[in-house]
């Protein structure tokens, strides 16, 4: 079940982990840091906590607002140290068994884990598991890595972790729990995000600075690729146990997951859009009348263009925020107004103008022909799209969700075709090195890129061993579960 069902043209994060050591309001935290990461992932979200000699779970289907809300269950989530995650499937299906964080009581002790991110070699991993007798209740890559620490032999519960983690491959931030500590990891390229906070003696590790934001917390640094941060009654350790290697950051952080007030790896997401904006403007600019965002990705580009240029800058499209929750099942004639539930044309703004129109991404391109219908039918003479990304051409398989390829606009039609399939007057994205070059760096390094740019590229910085090894089945069973 989606929350929204008029989203399936965007990309989407698979999840946002927050966890937090040495306070007695762990889960209030934990909870408002998850609120914080709500846009990480909207389908389903969890806390473990760890106090008075015992752990304590809560998870459930939903938003984070209505699973945390009352104080009942914010009450039994007692202890000093809490774990937390906000889902967005990219493996396993959306029921309550595959909700995270993970628990499993091991040989040590208890552990619980969650995981933003994707294993490339999960399935070759979990067939050897099954070989040897593990008895899997979800389908998510997360639970490989909890099998992979039940039957490690290494010493302590985080020496565990790492052996696990040397069989993975794939990109993963991941935070765990023990009685004794919270853990928190970043793979060896740094694909996904992590950070480090600090709340008076408390420790946080987190997906982002928006998490430390909303408790009042100081962003310390971000967590290193390869690094494992350890948060217990003695402070943080930080452990280097892989093999150092080029970063590649997920460029797509910067362009749409994260949200626009946090901090990514040294720059504001928030001025990172907007210098794409800029770079997109000198590259592709066109005589207009207005510059209008697709609200609410686009904003900050269509910002940055528009100064950029010299064209004003108008809210020709107006969202609404709150059709989220309100047709979980829609019907057909419903589903067919869908732009026009979450979108309307400013049309007393829009009549008659020449407009660019900007948006963070094309996918596979039907929520831009319906909104390019609908501004048209405002009474604008010419739309000029222009796209704050290189075309997406290629799936991910690091934990965003994208169609096949075959679904990818962009990887059937060159940019003229494309844009006469959309219905709009010129259609331009930005180029690769346009991108990097709104990045900072001079341009894109093909010898050793600075950034997992896979989507566009067909670069991908890992193998992707599942893929490849045409024995693994296509997908995994799972018994029907109610919610």
């Amino acid at each position: 079940m989606g929350t929204n069902p008029f989203d399936d043209d965007k990309l989407h994060d698979e999840c946002g982990v927050f966890g937090i050591y040495g306070t007695a309001e762990a889960a209030p935290h934990a909870a408002l840091g998850l609120h914080a990461l709500q846009h990480r992932g909207q389908e389903a979200a969890g806390i473990v906590t760890f106090g008075g000699g015992q752990f304590h779970a809560h998870r459930d289907l939903g938003h984070v607002g209505d699973i945390f809300s009352s104080e009942r269950v914010i009450g039994q989530l007692a202890g000093g140290a809490a774990i937390g995650h906000v889902r967005y499937s990219t493996t396993g299906e959306t029921v309550l068994r595959n909700v995270q964080p993970l628990f499993a009581d091991l040989d040590f002790g208890g552990f619980a884990l969650a995981h933003n991110g994707n294993l490339t070699n999960a399935m070759a991993r979990r067939r050897d598991l099954v070989g040897r007798g593990a008895l899997f209740q979800s389908t998510t890559d997360t639970e490989v890595i909890v099998h992979l620490v039940a039957t490690s032999r290494a010493g302590s519960p985080v020496d565990r972790l790492i052996h696990a983690l040397r069989q993975t491959e794939g990109a993963y931030s991941l935070v765990g729990l023990t009685d004794s500590c919270v853990i928190g990891v970043r793979d060896p390229l740094g694909v996904r995000p992590l950070v480090l906070g600090q709340l008076g003696e408390s420790h946080i590790v987190t997906s982002e600075t928006c998490a430390l934001d909303i408790i009042g917390a100081t962003f310390l640094r971000d967590v290193e690729p390869g690094e494992m941060v350890v948060l217990d009654a003695s402070g943080v350790h930080s452990l280097r146990p892989f093999p150092p290697a080029q970063r590649r950051f997920c460029i797509f952080e910067h362009i749409y997951f994260a949200r626009p007030d946090s901090i990514m790896e040294g720059s504001s997401v928030y001025e990172s859009r907007k210098r794409i904006g800029a770079e997109l403007s000198r590259e592709n600019h066109i005589a207009a009348d207005l510059v209008i965002p697709v609200p609410d990705s686009g904003v900050p580009a269509a910002i940055g263009y528009a100064q950029e240029s010299g064209i004003p800058f108008e809210l020709g499209i107006i969202r609404n925020h709150y059709v989220g929750r309100t047709f979980i099942e829609p019907g057909q004639q419903i589903r067919n107004l869908g732009v026009k539930l979450k979108h309307n044309a400013n049309r007393a703004m829009l009549k008659g103008k020449r407009v660019v129109m900007v948006d963070d991404s094309i996918v596979r391109g039907t929520t831009s022909i319906k909104i390019v219908e609908m501004v048209r039918a405002a009474g604008v003479v010419e739309v000029h799209m222009r796209i704050a990304a290189p075309p997406t051409s290629h799936s991910c398989f690091y934990g965003i969700d994208t169609p096949q390829r075959g679904e990818l606009l962009a990887a059937r039609m060159d940019v003229e075709a494309m844009a006469s399939h959309i219905g709009v007057d010129s259609l331009a994205f930005i180029s690769l090195d346009g991108l990097y070059r709104a990045m900072g760096e001079p341009g894109r390094n093909d010898l050793a890129p600075q950034y997992c740019d896979a989507c566009f590229t067909g670069d991908y910085p890992t193998r992707l061993s599942d893929r490849e090894d045409n024995d693994l089945p296509a997908q995994l069973t799972l018994l029907a579960e109610l919610a």
